[in-house]
C-alpha cells in the first residue's frame, strides 16, 4: 500500500484524433502527501486537465501505474471508478456545476444519495453548508445566491463525503478578488481543521502561492516544482 495519498508513477495518456496521435502526458510521475496542500500549474496544453482527470478517477491512462489512498486505480472498470470517485474525490469547479432548480441543501446532499449506506444525509449536508457559512441559506436556488455563494455550496459539495483529496479547478477564476480570497480562506481552514488533501489546478501565480508546492507541469511531463511563496 502506498504511504502516499495520490501515487502517479509514469503515466501516460495518448488521444487518437483521426490519424494523429496526441501525447497528453509523456511519462509523468508525481507524489502527494497525506493533508498537503498542491498546485498544479502550467501553459495551455501542458496536460494540465489530463492529470487533473487521472488523478480525480474521471478517466484512465494510456499506461502507467497510479494509486489513490492506497486503492491502485489505473485498471479499474468504469463502474469501479465511479465509485472510487464518489468515495475518495470531491470536485470543485470554476463554473460551480450547481443543478438550476436543487436547493442548496439538495446540491451538497447529490453525492451522498450515490453513496452506499450512508444514514442521515439530510444532517450531513447541512452540517456541512453551516462549515463553509451558509446555515441560513439552505433552500435557496442557485439563482438566488452570488457567486461567492455558489462556490461555498459547490466546496460543501466536495466535502460533504469526507473524501481523501479534494480537486479544485480554477476555483476562484470566476469569482471576485474578495470572493476569491474568501474561497481560499475556506479551503486552506478545511485543511487546517480536518486534515483535507487539497490539489488545485490554476493558472493564478497569486492562488498558487497559498498552496504548499506547486507542480510546474509543461508537455505532459512535470517540468519542475516550487514552494508557495506565503507558506
Amino acid at each position: 500500500m502506498s504511504e502516499f495519498v495520490v501515487e502517479a508513477r509514469d503515466l501516460r495518456k495518448v488521444y487518437i484524433m483521426g490519424d494523429v496521435e496526441v501525447h497528453a502526458l509523456r511519462g509523468l510521475s508525481i507524489t502527494v502527501d497525506p493533508g498537503e496542500v498542491v498546485s498544479i500549474m502550467g501553459p495551455s496544453g501542458s496536460g494540465k486537465s489530463t492529470l487533473m482527470n487521472m488523478i480525480g478517477c474521471l478517466d484512465r491512462p494510456t499506461s502507467g501505474d497510479y494509486w489513490l489512498d492506497g486503492e491502485r486505480v489505473e485498471n479499474l472498470n468504469d463502474d469501479q471508478l465511479a465509485s472510487i470517485r464518489n468515495r475518495k474525490v470531491g470536485f470543485v469547479f470554476q463554473t460551480f456545476n450547481l443543478l438550476p432548480r436543487a436547493t442548496a441543501l439538495a446540491n451538497v446532499e447529490l453525492p451522498l444519495r450515490y453513496a452506499e449506506k450512508v444514514k442521515d444525509r439530510r444532517k450531513r449536508a447541512k452540517e456541512a453548508l453551516e462549515a463553509v457559512g451558509l446555515g441560513d441559506r439552505i433552500k435557496h436556488r442557485p439563482n438566488e445566491l452570488s457567486g461567492g455563494q455558489q462556490q461555498r455550496v459547490a466546496l460543501a459539495r466536495a466535502l460533504v463525503t469526507n473524501p481523501a483529496i479534494v480537486m479544485a479547478d480554477e476555483p476562484t477564476g470566476n469569482l471576485d478578488s474578495k470572493s476569491g480570497d474568501e474561497i481560499m480562506e475556506l479551503l486552506l481552514r478545511m485543511n487546517a481543521d480536518n486534515g483535507t488533501t487539497l490539489i488545485i489546478v490554476t493558472h493564478d501565480p497569486e492562488i498558487a502561492a497559498f498552496t504548499q508546492r506547486i507542480i510546474h507541469i509543461r508537455d505532459g511531463v512535470v517540468e519542475h516544482e516550487t514552494k508557495g511563496a506565503k507558506q
